[in-house]
């Protein structure tokens, strides 16, 4: 879906839905109950938005809030208009997903770090990864967030000894 930051992901808002375009754009944040601007400069960058996220969140927004405005919050709270608190989402929900399909405790951090995993594994140019998870250093993408997935670790490992240890033959 997104590497986007737990303040970003629940509180879309303004100039959010070029849905034409297949663009995001998240202008505000909202964080501990308080609307405010987005973390970095990065931030305010436009990201793309994948064909098929992009109809089911124009499908949620027309089943939840049919008469929101463009300007609206996208995941708001139907009863006060504002962002669900991402912390009650995480323990009572998350949490509990987690550990019943054995995960172990887990925490929204835990989703932009699988993504920038995953964009790594995929191949995905190291600079196409900053800028998906918005930051502001390519270095804090790569020794912060990015792991090594155990099958290319492995892989990478039998290059080298295959090219080291003669073929054996038959």
């Amino acid at each position: 879906m997104s590497g986007n930051r737990t303040c970003c992901r629940f509180s879309f808002r303004g100039g959010f839905h070029a849905w034409e375009g297949l663009r995001l754009a998240v202008r505000q944040a909202y964080v501990y109950g308080k609307q405010g601007d987005v973390k970095t400069k990065a931030s305010h960058r436009w990201m793309p938005l994948d064909r098929s996220l992009a109809e089911r969140l124009r499908q949620h927004k027309a089943r939840v809030a049919p008469l929101a405005k463009c300007e609206d919050w996208i995941f708001a709270n139907p009863k006060t208009g504002k962002p669900y608190w991402p912390g009650r989402i995480q323990e009572n929900w998350l949490v509990p997903a987690a550990e019943k399909a054995g995960i172990g405790r887990i925490g929204w951090h835990s989703f932009r770090h699988s993504h920038s995993t995953l964009l790594h594994a995929l191949g995905v140019d190291l600079k196409v990864q900053q800028e998906l998870l918005r930051h502001a250093d390519v270095r804090t993408t790569m020794n912060i967030y990015t792991q090594a997935v155990p099958s290319a670790l492995r892989e990478a490992n039998s290059k080298v000894v295959r090219l080291v240890l003669p073929a054996q033959v038959a």
